[in-house]
């Protein structure tokens, strides 16, 4: 069985989030600039197996598309043809940014943490896949 992985793509920085082998328990990975997101892919790739990605689509509050939707459907096909093998399914990342800045404020890191804008991408990542795995089961 092969981990999840969850892509929350941002213009600049994405943050990654990532199951366990049994794929029971979403974890945060790391935050990548998103110029070296496929590098770093295929590097993961390489070390772990993947079994699907799990990618963030991005609406606004209404519903309707938001303006990076063009940018991450060009990912979603970049990385479908680097590695077609591992199939791509999209989330709704509505509101993920707001609760992974809840999250990180419940949590008690201090407030220079709490201002780290990486550490919010990848915890947005984290939502992003808690949500497609409580939807699966």
């Amino acid at each position: 069985m092969g981990r999840i992985l969850a892509i929350d793509y941002g213009v600049r920085r994405t943050g990654l989030a990532v199951t366990d082998p049994l794929q029971i328990i979403p974890g945060g990975l790391t935050t990548v600039d998103t110029p070296r997101l496929l590098d770093y892919l295929k590097d993961y790739l390489a070390r772990e197996d993947v079994e699907r990605f799990v990618v963030g689509l991005p609406r606004q509050t209404n519903g309707r598309d938001s303006d990076n939707l063009p940018r991450v459907r060009s990912f979603v096909a970049q990385l479908q043809k680097t590695f077609p093998a591992v199939p791509v399914d999209m989330w709704d990342e509505r509101y993920t940014s707001v609760m992974a800045q809840h999250a990180i404020l419940e949590s008690g890191i201090g407030k220079m943490a709490r201002r780290n804008k990486a550490l919010v991408d990848e915890v947005s990542a984290v939502i992003i896949l808690q949500g497609w795995m409580e939807r699966r089961v």
